[in-house]
């Protein structure tokens, strides 16, 4: 069953002689842990952090001048950021999150949401679909929505950050990133690994999939109903190289999925690596990585909340115990925007639906202390 809503939005909100841009478009979809599908985006900006504590403070400083210069050095000033999202992306505005991205020096462009059930109703194919590809149609016109405004914002040197949603949402993400920046890094937060196709899907979840479709050599996506836009001419030969991805705080990874990862010699980290060698470590290890042949190398930080601990983060679709910490959680974002080359972000799975009110507005808080850290927020 679908469920849509959203509607079109646009907001500037002006900063201090210090102005990045920051556009946010979002899409979104939920098909995880039910037949619940919701089917939105928006264009959003980063906001506030918290601990998910209560009355905890957590202070909007931006960069300091010096060290703003080195970061996001793929766009020109003033910055520009794209997202997509939906029911958690209303609950990231709601909470502030605009002003928390005003307060750190960005300039904020909210371009609205995208309406995926729209789009596959407007196409009139919303009937047919595959049997282990649950909501395909959806998904998949979603994620080409998200492409687009993902290609968009690249081209208008934009920032792309997107709220989301299911994590299938991801499918049309990389399909934009790689097609205007085809050497992008991908750095993959998660305790899942997402590499399923609907070949090899326990479930038939498109949330368990968006690597997996997107993985060169690994299936053809153009054949679902819903993908039949990444065989067009400009996206056929679209796909991501297996060692252009690292896995960070894996944790529940399907048998099958194993075997996928292995045979293709894919960078993974879990929580065992990050127990054993720290997420001081890890990051280390992950940006030497993805860097080592291109110290220019634009990156992608794909962030799926239920890579955090439950305990802190419980309003999400698939929680999985043993997870990051709090520090942890924003160190993974803090390390990449160090490095410089951080040129998109997403951070997905935030479903209100999901918990009671504690725990949806933790895991609220905690997003927004996680978009801020992707977006510069610094401590000194």
């Amino acid at each position: 069953m679908a469920n849509s809503r959203r509607g079109a939005m646009a907001k500037t909100l002006p900063t201090g002689t210090v102005s990045r841009t920051l556009a946010a478009a979002g899409g979104y979809c939920y098909n995880r842990v039910s037949s619940y599908t919701s089917t939105a985006a928006t264009l959003l900006s980063p906001t506030k952090g918290g601990a998910g504590c209560g009355n905890v403070h957590d202070q909007m400083l931006p960069t300091s001048q010096e060290e703003a210069v080195q970061l996001y050095k793929h766009l020109a000033r003033p910055k520009t950021v794209s997202v997509s999202v939906d029911h958690g992306p209303k609950l990231l505005r709601d909470a502030g999150l605009l002003e928390h991205l005003a307060s750190i020096g960005w300039r904020v462009h909210d371009s609205g949401d995208l309406e995926f059930a729209d789009r596959a109703q407007q196409d009139g194919k919303v009937s047919a679909e595959l049997i282990n590809a649950k909501n395909s149609q959806i998904v998949g016109r979603g994620c080409e929505l998200v492409a687009n405004a993902v290609m968009e914002a690249i081209q208008s040197n934009r920032f792309p950050l997107i709220l989301g949603g299911d994590h299938s949402i991801g499918a049309g993400t990389l399909a934009g990133l790689l097609s205007v920046r085809p050497n992008t890094g991908i750095i993959w937060v998660d305790a899942h690994a997402d590499i399923n196709t609907p070949d090899i899907s326990e479930s038939g979840n498109m949330h368990g999939m968006p690597v997996g479709l997107m993985l060169k050599g690994l299936t053809n996506p153009s054949v679902i109903p819903g993908f039949e836009w990444l065989g067009s001419p400009s996206m056929n030969n679209v796909r991501l190289n297996s060692d252009s991805i690292v896995y960070v705080g894996l944790r529940d990874v399907d048998p099958k999925e194993r075997l996928v990862l292995r045979r293709n010699n894919i960078k993974t980290f879990t929580m065992y690596d990050i127990d054993k060698f720290g997420i001081g470590g890890v990051m280390e290890q992950t940006l030497d990585y993805l860097l080592c042949k291109d110290s220019e190398r634009p990156l992608h930080l794909s962030y799926d909340i239920d890579a955090v601990d439950p305990i802190l983060a419980p309003a999400t679709g698939t929680a999985v115990r043993g997870g990051l910490t709090y520090r942890e959680a924003h160190y993974v974002a803090e390390a990449v925007v160090r490095s410089g080359n951080l040129a998109s972000a997403e951070i997905v799975e935030l479903n209100p639906t999901l918990s009671d009110g504690d725990g949806t507005s933790d895991t609220v808080e905690l997003g927004l202390g996680i978009v801020t850290s992707m977006m510069g927020k610094s401590i000194i």
